[in-house]
Formats: C-alpha cells, structure tokens, sequence
C-alpha cells in the first residue's frame, strides 16, 4: 500500500508539470516585452530559469532513478548501511549549487546596473517627460512640457524615451507596465525616476502593484502608444477639449474614487508635481479604518 502511494504522488507531480507546460503557451505579459527594459527583464527571467533547471532537472532525474533503482523488489540494488562519507559526493553536492549561486549573483549584479530604473535609454530622439502621480484609486499623468494632463490613460509616441517622475498623493504604491518594463515605487512626499520606452504602436496594460486600500483592484490604467503624427494629433485635440487642472480641480481628484474613466486636461497648473512631492498641497485620504476612520498619510509613512 504505502509503495501505490508513493507512485501515485510521483505520477501527480510528473502530471502536475505536464499541465504547467502546457499552460506555458499562454501570452504574459512580461514574456511578451514591447521595449527595451521589459526585453531585459524577459532575458533575466530566462537566464534566471535556465540556469536553476540546470540543477533542477538533473535532481528530478535522479531522484526518479533512485526511487525505481532501489525499490523493494529490485534484487540487484546494494544495500550499503556502513557508507558515511565520499569525498567525490560532497564535492558535487556542493560545488553544482556554488555554481548556481555564482552565476545567479553574477547576472544580476550585471543587470541591476544594466536596468537602472535612474538611467535615460539611449537614443537620438529627446526623452518626453512625464509626470505621474498615484491617488485613491486612479492615476494622474501629467505631460509637463506640454501643458496638459490625462487620467487612467497614459499616451506616449512610439520609439521615444520616456523619462517618468513618480509620486504618490496618499499611501505608497507601486507603477507597473509589464510589457514595457521594470516597476517602481511612488511614495508620498518623494519622487522615484523610471526611464522606460515603447518600440511597436498598441495598448498596454498597467497596473498598481502594491495593496492600497478599497479600490485597489480597480487602479489600472493603459498606455496607449501611437506613432508620431497621432501623438501629435492627440495633444492637439487635448489642448482643446477637457477642464483645466488648478488647484481646486486637484483637490477634488483627491476624493476618493473608483473606476473612473480616463479622460484629459487642456492645461495644467505650473508646478503641480513639485507642490505634491513638497508636501506644499494636502495628502489624499488613505485607506479606510474597520471603523470608517481615515488614516493619515502620515501615520502610513
């Protein structure tokens, strides 16, 4: 009884693996990158892989052997109770797992200064800065060099460096676009770089990484990459259509709400985000309390 069982647990895990392959034919979005930093990310994640199943799969094969090898009713299997020690053993027991851990550290010492979230991409064109900041449960973008501002919609040219500044009005979030790269933090009273760029026209989504209160399921937010004509087109249209961004219509962005449709600002109060990160305007509320309280940005941070 005990050895149907042993076999029928080594059959679920070999069908349990079977399944994950097969699910591997699914598009995610991190291993479908459309720009250069989710690209890196996506060779990490790989390399990250190869190199564990290198030990991994050699374990699983030779736990497989071991356990038909020396089974019960196997006449030819040594049974070794004095063995203690073997010089060449320890020495793959232990130098197959420095091996990993060498390469592992290696490649991501390499590529931590590689994707530095800090530093501009390389290219000809001009980065187009961007100002985010992250509020109960929505996200503001602002487009400081153009003068007008978008929420829940975030729409870069294809093909140009993004240079993101990030915040956050209430407690710490997380921005993340996985197809296009690595994801940061914005914190309330600071404000985090991130350097990222969409090389194929499409719609990506983003998300907020990081629990932050009721609406959290439904802060997301998509970017919309376009090539340069549409983009043009678009700031053009923006400049005309929408209410203006002032002090009064930010303090109402602070209240809280949820799924709000994404709609834009023909202009925008000259510095919005350096009065937020400086703390010069009021905090948003923050997540709830069990007992309907609110509590303060402060206190969280």
């Amino acid at each position: 009884m005990p050895q149907c069982l042993g076999w029928s647990r080594l059959l679920a895990g070999w069908g349990l693996i079977a399944i994950t392959a097969g699910l591997s034919g699914c598009q995610w979005a991190v291993l479908s990158p459309a720009g250069p930093i989710a690209e890196g990310n996506r060779i990490i994640l790989l390399d990250s892989l190869a190199i564990m199943l290198a030990i991994v799969v050699p374990t699983l094969c030779a736990l497989l052997v071991v356990c038909i090898w020396y089974r019960e009713g196997n006449a030819r299997a040594r049974y070794r109770p004095e063995f203690s020690y073997s010089g060449r053993l320890e020495l793959l027991v232990w130098s197959i797992p420095a091996l990993v851990v060498f390469f592992l550290g290696g490649m991501a010492w390499i590529s931590a200064h590689r994707l530095d979230p800090a530093q501009p991409i390389p290219s000809s064109a001009p980065p187009l800065e961007l100002e985010v900041i992250a509020l109960d449960w929505k996200w503001l973008f602002i487009y400081p060099q153009q003068g007008i501002a978008s929420v829940n919609r975030l729409v870069v040219p294809v093909g140009v460096p993004l240079h993101l500044q990030i915040t956050s009005a209430s407690v710490l979030n997380v921005f993340f676009v996985p197809q296009l790269g690595s994801e940061i933090y914005g914190m309330y009273g600071m404000s985090s770089r991130l350097n990222l760029r969409a090389d194929r026209a499409g719609t990506y989504f983003g998300l907020s990484a990081h629990f932050s209160g009721n609406g959290f399921a439904d802060m997301a937010f998509d970017v919309l990459a376009l090539p340069a004509d549409q983009f043009s087109a678009w700031m053009a249209q923006t400049h005309v259509h929408g209410p203006s961004l002032d002090e009064p219509a930010y303090r109402g962005l602070l209240r809280q709400t949820a799924r709000v449709a994404p709609y834009t600002y023909r202009d925008v109060m000259p510095g919005l985000f350096q009065a937020v990160t400086a703390q010069r305007l009021p905090p948003g509320v923050g997540p709830q309390l069990p007992d309907g309280a609110s509590e303060s940005v402060q206190a969280v941070h």
